[in-house]
C-alpha cells in the first residue's frame, strides 16, 4: 500500500507539469494580451509594462521562469487586479468555493445514495421508475436554468431566501448549494442504483440471506460498502470540480468565489490569474483522485495495491 501511494504521488508530478505546459502555451497562443483595451496604451508605457512582468522575454524563457515560481508556490502578480497577487486572490475566493462545494457534495452524496438504494430495492416498480425519471430530468436540465427558476420561485415570489450576494449566513448558502447539488444527486442516484442492483445479485449476498440475516442487516453490513465504490470513484474529480466553484453559479448568485476570479481573469487576459486557477484546480483533482484510491481499500478489503513492477 505504501509503495503504491508513493508511486501515485510520483506520477502526479509529470501530470502536473504537462498540465502547466499545455495551459501556459495555450494562453500565449490565444489572441490579445493583458494590457489590450479599447484605448491603446502609448508604446513606451506598454513596453515598460511588458518589461516589468517579463513579457518581453522569449516565450521559452517565460515558461521556465513560471515553472521556477510554481516550485516556490508563487503564482505571480495579477495583471488586472492591482496590488493583488494570484495567491492572495485564490486565498480570498477558495474558502467561499470550498464551503459551497463541500456542502453541495455532502447533500448530493447522502441524497443520491439514499435515492439510488431505494430505487434498487424497489427495482422495476413505480418507486424505481419515478426516482430514475426524476434523476434523468435533473441531469438534463443545466444548473444555469435551475438557478434562475429557484431565485424566481423561492426568493422573488415566496421571499423565503435572498436572491444572491454573500455574507457567510446560511440563508445565502441554501440556493447555490441546492443548485450545485441537484445534478450531482441525479448522477450519484443512477450510479448507486446500478451498483446496488449488481451487488444484490452477488453470491456473498445470497449467502448472507441464506444465513437468515434480516434484510436491513444484509444491506447495511454487506451490500452498502461494495455498492458505494463507483460512487466514491465518481466523487473524486466531482468534488474537486464543485469545490473550485461553478463559474455559472457563482456569477448568477454574485458569489465571490474562485470561479468568479477565473472568469474575470479570462475576460481580462490575465495570464497569471488564469494559470494560477488552472494549476490549483489540477492539484485538487490529483489530490482527490489519490484520496479516492486510498478510500477504495478501506471500503473493500479485497482490494490490494501491490507493486508488480
Amino acid at each position: 500500500m505504501l509503495k503504491y501511494s508513493l508511486r501515485r504521488l510520483l506520477w502526479a508530478v509529470p501530470t502536473l507539469v504537462l498540465l502547466i505546459t499545455l495551459a501556459f502555451f495555450m494562453m500565449r497562443v490565444a489572441p490579445g494580451g493583458p494590457f489590450d483595451s479599447e484605448k491603446s496604451l502609448p508604446p513606451e508605457i506598454e513596453a515598460n509594462l511588458n518589461a516589468k512582468y517579463h513579457l518581453d522575454e522569449p516565450l521559452v524563457q517565460q515558461y521556465f521562469r513560471y515553472l521556477g515560481q510554481i516550485l516556490h508556490l508563487d503564482f505571480g502578480p495579477s495583471f488586472s487586479y492591482k496590488d493583488w497577487t494570484v495567491n492572495e486572490l485564490i486565498a480570498d475566493g477558495f474558502p467561499v468555493s470550498l464551503t459551497i462545494g463541500s456542502l453541495a457534495m455532502l447533500l448530493a452524496f447522502f441524497a443520491g445514495t439514499s435515492i439510488g438504494t431505494l430505487a434498487a430495492l424497489r427495482q422495476n416498480t413505480a418507486v424505481d421508475y419515478g426516482a430514475m425519471g426524476t434523476a434523468m430530468i435533473g441531469i438534463s436540465i443545466p444548473n444555469f436554468v435551475v438557478a434562475p427558476l429557484l431565485i424566481l420561485l423561492v426568493a422573488v415570489y415566496a421571499g423565503w431566501l435572498p436572491a444572491g450576494g454573500w455574507d457567510w449566513s446560511w440563508q445565502r448558502m441554501v440556493l447555490p448549494v441546492i443548485t450545485l447539488a441537484l445534478p450531482m444527486i441525479a448522477y450519484i442516484a443512477r450510479l448507486m442504483r446500478g451498483s446496488m442492483i449488481e451487488v444484490l445479485h452477488s453470491n456473498f449476498i445470497r449467502t448472507a440471506r441464506a444465513k437468515g440475516l434480516p434484510e436491513t442487516t444484509v444491506i447495511r453490513r454487506h451490500a452498502l460498502k461494495p455498492a458505494l465504490l463507483p460512487v466514491i470513484s465518481f466523487m473524486g474529480p466531482a468534488t474537486a470540480g464543485l469545490i473550485t466553484g461553478s463559474v455559472v453559479i457563482e456569477r448568477i448568485f454574485a458569489i465571490p468565489g474562485i470561479g468568479s476570479y477565473f472568469v474575470q481573469g479570462a475576460m481580462n487576459r490575465d495570464y497569471t490569474l488564469v494559470m494560477g486557477v488552472v494549476v490549483f484546480y489540477g492539484i485538487l483533482i490529483i489530490l482527490f483522485n489519490f484520496l479516492v484510491d486510498l478510500i477504495y481499500a478501506w471500503f473493500n478489503p479485497r482490494i490490494r495495491y501491490e507493486d508488480h513492477g
